[in-house]
């Protein structure tokens, strides 16, 4: 997507300039990941026109494999945002209605190619959420990567203002979920898209969640999330929690402040997630790493993390003073 923002937390209403970058769930991944040294893929539609050249262009100086980026209809997916500050909080506008990614036709995509050497597919709840077109090549693709034994994670991302197409997130989001192994799933998604209800009174209600969660959706073998303690827009407290069937890990707390830009913020969390299990030894050091990552994020400005493992590590190390690095 194209991301418009007034600069300096100014309102709306207030705008006489934007400033543009690009992003989205998936591709904030695909992008994260890159800075982090493990190679990545995005595959969307973009326009064919000048703007979807410099969205192409954007990825490719992340370092992300473009080769799946195809150019096809008329208008990017955009969405504004203006940033609040410590009372008021931050709003979202999209603008994703008839976008070429919308519009794409699964025909486009050939999964056979686009698969070949991978060994993790992502996907976010958003993208299902666009069209009826887009529910098909979700569906597509995560019945492509089951068959070739891909590791399969989903953040289910539900915003129910983007499901305008006559189906429902709770109609549509079971049926992939059961095709998924790791999901990013709160108690609160679990029960607004499965109906999932926590058991009154108990002591912790991410596990409660997750165990019922996994006996709907056998193949899901890890539910991981964040808590977030919102102290205002601008200062916020954020942990990484996880559930694999037997144990519970849950990371340290890290507190953020100032808060800078939180989109992306699970993004970065899913993505320093996957890292940790491509590369560290232990839950809990695969949990560390992605909370740090997340927590990173909100000090840059734009939808992507863009540090590096050693700036990782630094956080998780516990040195959080900001100093500068000579």
């Amino acid at each position: 997507m194209l991301r418009l923002a007034p600069p300096n937390n100014t309102r709306f209403t207030q705008a006489q300039s934007f400033n543009a970058t690009y992003g989205g769930g998936e591709a904030n991944v695909a992008a994260s990941l890159t800075q982090f040294g493990i190679p990545a893929a995005h595959v969307t539609a973009f326009p064919k026109n000048e703007i979807g050249d410099a969205a192409v262009n954007y990825y490719k100086q992340l370092s992300v494999e473009t080769t799946h980026m195809l150019q096809r209809g008329k208008r990017i997916g955009t969405y504004f945002v203006e940033f609040g500050s410590a009372l008021r909080a931050s709003k979202i506008i999209y603008d994703r209605e008839y976008s070429a990614m919308a519009m794409a036709q699964p025909e486009w995509f050939d999964w056979d190619e686009i698969f070949k050497g991978a060994g993790w597919f992502h996907w976010t709840g958003i993208t299902p959420a666009l069209s009826e077109n887009c529910l098909q090549i979700t569906k597509q693709a995560i019945q492509k990567a089951s068959e070739k034994g891909i590791t399969i994670s989903a953040d289910v991302n539900y915003r129910s203002n983007l499901w305008q197409y006559g189906k429902t997130a709770q109609e549509i989001m079971p049926d992939l979920v059961n095709g998924c192994d790791i999901i990013t799933c709160s108690e609160r998604d679990a029960s607004d898209i499965f109906g999932i209800e926590v058991v009154a009174g108990i002591e912790n209600t991410f596990i409660n969640s997750s165990v019922q969660m996994m006996a709907a959706f056998p193949k899901v073998k890890k539910i991981l999330t964040t808590r977030r303690t919102t102290h205002s827009a601008s200062h916020n407290a954020l942990k990484g929690i996880m559930y694999d069937g037997l144990v519970y890990t849950e990371s340290q707390t890290i507190d953020i402040e100032p808060i800078i830009d939180r989109i992306g913020g699970g993004d970065a969390f899913i993505a320093g997630y996957i890292y940790g299990e491509l590369m560290l030894e232990t839950a809990k050091e695969a949990l560390d790493f992605a909370v740090a990552a997340s927590a990173l994020k909100h000090t840059i400005n734009g939808d992507v993390n863009l540090v590096s493992v050693e700036e990782v590590n630094d956080i998780v190390a516990g040195d959080t003073s900001g100093r500068i690095k000579r």
